[in-house]
């Protein structure tokens, strides 16, 4: 089976406490501090009855090719992805309407983990990916997500606009998030009930036919100079909305 590389403390942390991989051992830099906070991490690994190795921290750099691993290393298998019925399994055994985020080939890793950190942080079922031509769930993605990444539900599909027509047999709403004439300002949508919030790529948005597979366009309103936002901080926004118009329910 693949193995690979997963690098910075949080990323390290939430992977060994999801534990939804298999993990072959922690690996933490020779030069790392041993605080009481990484005492937790070192006892929660073995508790789980994984190896600890110290190793120099020229190695670490060498494995993750200079990333800012903060002296932690973690090899385990690859990240497990799911169908979309588990998605909507999840909704179901919550009892709540479906919500769920769709991204139509983003490829920055940051802006993919950013997302997927705020999806986790807002409780949505779970995300669909395109599998080609957009980023997968890869080393720096968990990393950019703080390990949000291993507590999502995450489906990757060869046809996003199919999974968006299956979506829709199953009275799922889509907004896509995007500009235009027919934008609707985000806080005068309306997000209540089974939702999927589909995001597009930097730079170029929605594609046309996922677009028009959408139930309707919402956009942020805004007065500066600068005419569109960042696909993680507008995607974070709108879902904080569809979240607010569920009455932020605790779950």
């Amino acid at each position: 089976m693949k193995t690979e590389i997963l690098y910075g403390r949080r990323a390290v942390t939430e992977t060994i406490r999801a534990g939804r991989r298999k993990i072959h051992r922690l690996v933490l830099s020779e030069k790392i501090d041993e605080t009481e906070s990484v005492q937790r991490i070192i006892s929660q690994a073995r508790r789980c009855g994984l190896e600890v190795k110290s190793a120099r921290h020229d190695w670490l750099d060498a494995q993750t090719r200079g990333a800012n691993h903060q002296g932690f290393l973690l090899e385990c298998g690859p990240y497990q992805y799911v169908e979309l019925q588990d998605i909507l399994d999840v909704a179901s055994d919550r009892g709540e309407p479906p919500l769920l985020l769709l991204l139509d080939l983003l490829q920055d890793v940051q802006n993919v983990g950013t997302l997927l950190r705020t999806a986790e942080a807002v409780g949505v079922h779970g995300v669909i990916l395109q599998e080609r031509r957009a980023a997968g769930i890869t080393p720096a993605v968990v990393n950019a997500s703080s390990g949000a990444v291993e507590h999502l539900r995450i489906a990757q599909v060869t046809n996003l606009v199919q999974s968006m027509k299956t979506l829709k047999q199953i009275d799922v709403w889509l907004a896509g998030l995007d500009v235009g004439k027919d934008a609707v300002r985000y806080d005068q949508s309306n997000l209540r009930g089974a939702l999927g919030l589909v995001v597009g790529s930097e730079g170029e948005g929605l594609r046309r036919l996922v677009r028009e597979t959408c139930d309707f366009i919402i956009g942020l309103p805004m007065r500066g100079q600068i005419d569109s936002l960042n696909a993680a901080v507008a995607g974070s926004v709108a879902l904080y909305a569809a979240w607010q118009a569920r009455g932020f329910d605790q779950g």
